[in-house]
């Protein structure tokens, strides 16, 4: 899960940023965590503003290159921490004004096109997907699962209708051959039987087996209760997905400390607790027409925010019981 997906051209464009400024204003000082730095498109344009600070977060040590770049530019007012976000109440943010956190959950096309990724289906490189500080790739996890594990990867991260059977013939060629990139392409396109012409026959799987490999969810889940412990009252929490899956998990957590709990219209009416975020908007943001036009892929982006109401740092979320089964399907890794 990370920085922006960008056109063939290779030029940066992060989504939604004129949206995303707009909501964390910069231009009133403050420090920002930027969580998935990427080719810092977001950390650049806060930095821009004066007073403020920008500490950013990649799991990609690729990404470090850019971030020295930057640090050049402002070297008092930029932090780069090669570390996973789901780390970042690890920082040491005491001293810190923590005026807004921005997630982008997309992938750069330099991140797609790199063979050693291989996080493409059109790649001729290894079957990969690691995107740094992992324990194992999508080669181990389709040569050495079970059945029943990988059509569980592809039916929930996926959403892919021919899990079991593809995960079935996948169990079958690898009594042959060892499955790589092309030949796991090889089988998912010979085993659907529906195939939208539009979209590439693997592009579910593949999917799956990043999310997998990357433990998106936990990452995810376990982000978004981190941020919110480190941000401050009025702090801002910004979220742009590119899936359904990531989109729901965001949704439930910002609509579950936005809204008090309902009760019985028939129990005495009883002052409610203040609730730990402000839903200011209900509606996921998209991408305008022209940037659609100016950066196809960005047409899938959603974008949510919430504004934390207190400095409260502990607090309750049933958000781990809420995606408890996508959880354990991640935790079929640590057989690997």
């Amino acid at each position: 899960m990370k920085a922006t997906i960008v056109p063939k051209e290779q030029k940066h464009y992060p989504v939604l940023l004129k949206e995303i400024i707009s909501i964390i204003s910069p231009q009133y000082g403050g420090t920002f965590i930027d969580c998935t730095f990427g080719q810092g498109g977001y950390s650049k344009k806060i930095l821009e503003f004066k007073n403020t600070k920008v500490i950013a977060l990649d799991r990609d040590i690729d990404s470090e290159e850019k971030a020295n770049q930057i640090k050049k530019n402002f070297e008092d007012r930029f932090i780069f921490k090669n570390i996973k976000f789901s780390q970042l109440n690890n920082l040491k943010l005491k001293n810190e004004d923590i005026k807004g956190i921005i997630f982008d959950l997309g992938f750069s096309y330099t991140q797609i096109k790199d063979s050693k990724k291989g996080l493409s289906f059109e790649s001729s490189g290894n079957l990969n997907m690691k995107m740094g500080l992992n324990n194992y790739s999508a080669e181990d996890a389709v040569n050495k699962l079970n059945e029943k594990e990988l059509e569980k990867i592809f039916k929930f991260f996926g959403d892919e209708k021919e899990s079991k059977f593809i995960a079935r013939n996948i169990i079958k060629e690898r009594l042959k051959n060892k499955i790589d990139t092309q030949t796991l392409v090889r089988i998912v396109d010979k085993t659907k039987r529906k195939k939208n012409f539009k979209v590439h026959s693997a592009t579910k799987i593949f999917q799956a087996l990043r999310i997998f490999v990357n433990k998106e969810i936990t990452e995810l889940i376990y982000g978004l209760i981190n941020s919110t412990k480190v941000l401050k009252k009025d702090g801002i929490l910004v979220v742009v997905t590119f899936n359904s899956l990531e989109d729901k998990i965001v949704k439930y957590f910002f609509r579950s400390l936005s809204e008090n709990k309902s009760i019985s219209r028939y129990a005495p009416v009883i002052e409610q607790a203040e609730t730990l975020f402000k839903l200011t908007q209900k509606k996921a943001i998209v991408p305008s027409d022209k940037e659609v036009s100016e950066n196809l892929p960005s047409r899938s982006a959603k974008l949510r925010y919430v504004i934390k109401q207190s400095d409260i740092y502990n607090f309750e979320t049933d958000i781990l019981d809420q995606f408890t089964q996508l959880i354990e399907i991640e935790n079929y890794g640590e057989k690997l």
